[in-house]
């Protein structure tokens, strides 16, 4: 079937499920998205199948059909094909989109961070729908990029920040907005994240001789050459510059979910961290990152106090809770809230006060908004343009005092850039190895 035909089909039934609920406009919005499977169930393909990738595939198959798999590791690929006897199966992404072109409707993206904006954005360019796991990319330009690329191709878009779907987290959200407990001033956020998770600040592990099952230099990706050593794949990766995003990265795209969306937190002006110290190979056992926010419409300007490696915030901002290994804090002016973890669930008010009523858009489920965008509905929540890839240049600027360890950094978020020095310009704009781009 022609791609125009193929995408008013599935528009079509989407219209017909969907009926007055969406808006004429709003549909009208999503005529130009991509091409379309020849029926109703949604074509997708998995890019990484283990751990996360294993619920996202799974997701995909109570929506539609999985016809392509895709992962760097034999064993994980073979489990993904046992699940999904009628896919095809790749070792390289690159290949499969190539290979599967208008076979593919959309692309779950479930690899180390370091692969997700070159992967997000081969997949979204040749016009597919792109859910891609947190944080969006490892690096500020590729979040800016994918934007962009979003924005261009008309693609529906979201990234797996699971809480973002929570009526708790949105209820919240909302009253915050409202200043219902007068103007914010203070936000605290923490993880125990590395330690006992995976080590940072550490050495670089002996080279090994490469498995068989694992495609070394493919699980490289885009990133510098190194030889292959226990602790990178399949989980240990989160700890190291090169590939993963640190604690921040892994964590504050969920614990900062809640203020970010109640408080508009873009564009922060400076950031300054304190941490154990680091090799800039390995992130730090331990980090402290101050965000300044200027003021934004009627929300006054206020700060964002980040924690990680077992760092708390003072225990007097709400006094006899046992803090546990993620949580935010909220400080208003009438009020504290107090979520203990990192979804923004069981936000209280500190004291005992109940929370205010209010109204807020139900989400039908995190995974579900994108599948109704896909459908020609209303955008996910947390996609690409308006929600996930600001949330996480928010969220990786922080890194950047991580690796200036003390001194503050002033930024400049419309130019992408820090301001009076180019010592981060490697960290904000990395330079792939050939083959691999966005």
């Amino acid at each position: 079937m022609p791609k125009s035909s193929r995408r008013e089909f599935l528009r079509a039934t989407a219209v017909t499920a969907i009926g007055a609920m969406v808006p004429a406009e709003l549909l009208a919005s999503q005529a130009e998205s991509k091409p379309a499977s020849p029926n109703s169930r949604i074509q997708f393909a998995v890019i990484g199948v283990g751990g996360k990738g294993w619920s996202n595939a799974e997701s995909c198959g109570a929506h539609g059909e999985v016809v392509a798999v895709c992962d760097i590791d034999a064993t994980t690929r073979g489990k993904g094909l046992a699940q999904y006897p009628n896919a095809n199966t790749f070792v390289d992404f690159r290949e499969m989109l190539e290979a599967m072109g208008d076979k593919i409707d959309a692309v779950t993206v479930s690899t180390p961070d370091h692969v997700h904006g070159v992967a997000s954005a081969m997949a979204m360019k040749m016009g597919k729908h792109v859910y891609c796991e947190k944080p969006l990319t490892r690096t500020l330009w590729e979040a800016r990029r994918l934007q962009q690329i979003a924005r261009e191709k008309k693609v529906a878009t979201q990234m797996g920040n699971q809480g973002t779907a929570s009526a708790d987290l949105r209820k919240v959200a909302a009253l915050l907005k409202t200043q219902a407990f007068g103007p914010a001033r203070e936000v605290h956020c923490w993880t125990d994240r590395a330690g006992g998770w995976w080590p940072q600040g550490v050495n670089r592990p002996e080279s090994k001789r490469t498995p068989k099952h694992v495609a070394w230099n493919l699980w490289l990706g885009p990133s510098p050459d190194r030889d292959y050593a226990d602790g990178y794949h399949p989980f240990a990766w989160r700890g190291w510059w090169d590939f993963g995003s640190g604690s921040l990265g892994d964590i504050g795209c969920h614990c900062m979910n809640l203020p970010f969306m109640g408080l508009d937190l873009r564009d922060p002006i400076s950031v300054q961290a304190q941490t154990s110290g680091h090799n800039r190979d390995s992130y730090p056992a331990w980090s402290i990152v101050t965000y300044e926010f200027g003021a934004r419409g009627s929300r006054p300007p206020l700060t964002l106090h980040w924690y990680d490696g077992g760092k708390k915030p003072p225990q007097e901002l709400v006094p006899g809770a046992q803090y546990g290994g993620n949580g935010t804090i909220i400080v208003c002016e009438g009020a504290t809230l107090y979520s203990p973890n990192e979804y923004g669930g069981g936000t209280q008010v500190v004291g005992g006060a109940p929370l205010p009523a209010t109204t807020f858009e139900e989400s039908p489920g995190h995974f579900a908004e994108w599948v109704r965008a896909i459908q020609g509905g209303r955008p996910a929540r947390s996609n690409i343009v308006d929600y996930s890839g600001p949330l996480t240049e928010t969220v990786l600027l922080g890194n950047l005092a991580v690796w200036a360890d003390g001194a503050k950094v002033q930024w400049d978020a419309k130019r992408l850039k820090a301001k009076g020095t180019d010592e981060f310009d490697s960290l904000i704009h990395p330079t792939f190895r050939r083959g691999w781009s966005v």
